[in-house]
């Protein structure tokens, strides 16, 4: 299983390395929430690259074989929740991102995937 969640990480970030997302991090939370294993964040330049982003991600997951629970923000795309099932993917503008700072509310990196 933790292979699987492995693969489907690599299809996410490539998903969002292929349209360009900025600052792509990996939050490991196996051991602190029961609803995912990772949590991947990424910053959109606007409301239509964060809607494209999230997108992109949905549809390589579902093309890899995995099974996409969800999505939820995409009519605003200031902010847009990807439900992978073991990866939620988050994907936001900058200021939203800085409001609500999920990387220090959870605070454990697995690695550093900066792309921009």
């Amino acid at each position: 299983m933790a292979h699987e969640v492995e693969r489907l990480r690599g299809v996410v970030l490539e998903a969002l390395g292929d349209l360009k997302a900025q600052d792509v991090r990996t939050l490991d939370l196996r051991g602190k929430s029961p609803l995912m294993d990772l949590m991947v964040i990424a910053t959109g330049t606007s409301d239509r690259h964060v809607k494209s982003l999230a997108g992109n991600v949905a549809r390589e997951a579902k093309q890899a074989g995995f099974t996409v629970r969800g999505s939820e923000g995409e009519r605003e795309g200031e902010w847009v929740l990807v439900d992978l099932d073991d990866i939620v993917v988050h994907v936001m503008l900058a200021r939203v991102r800085d409001f609500y700072n999920l990387e220090k509310l959870w605070s454990t990196e697995v690695g550093d995937e900066a792309s921009d």
